[in-house]
């Protein structure tokens, strides 16, 4: 099976947070690795240096999480996927006409569905509630 997690979720994984341990029992039950694409390098490395300014974790924690999180890149935990960025981009174009006006979803939020959806994923791991019934509703398996 293959699996997809948004930027936050993975930030839960390396810095701890409300969801660290529900995201840490979820990775503990895979039996395949989450793929890891550009918009993910970037919404990651973003977060992490958006909660050093915000005062919600020290440099050294954001530094130890980057670290950590290049330790599963190398190891294989995390695997660089490529994306073809017109065709999630189109999809997330059609899934915004579709539902935006009755789940609410951001722009990045969708982008993450659809993005999940273009690379054929069979689950799709978020704490976030609007992403999860953006997921659900296009056939994903969603958790944790």
């Amino acid at each position: 099976m293959s699996h997809y997690a948004d930027s936050s979720f993975l930030v839960s994984c390396y810095i701890a947070d409300a969801n660290t341990a529900r995201a840490k029992a979820f990775l503990s039950r895979l039996n395949a690795p989450l793929m890891f694409t550009a918009l993910h390098a970037l919404e990651v490395r973003n977060a992490l240096k958006l909660g050093v300014f915000r005062g919600l974790f020290a440099e050294t924690d954001a530094v130890a999480a980057r670290a950590n999180l290049e330790t599963d890149l190398r190891s294989g935990r995390l695997v660089r996927t490529k994306v073809k960025w017109p065709v999630a981009l189109r999809l997330a174009a059609l899934l915004s006409e579709r539902h935006s006006a009755t789940i609410g979803t951001r722009s990045l939020d969708i982008l993450h569905v659809a993005t999940a959806r273009s690379l054929r994923v069979e689950e799709f791991a978020t704490f976030d509630t609007r992403q999860r019934t953006l997921a659900a509703s296009i056939g994903l398996k969603v958790g944790p």
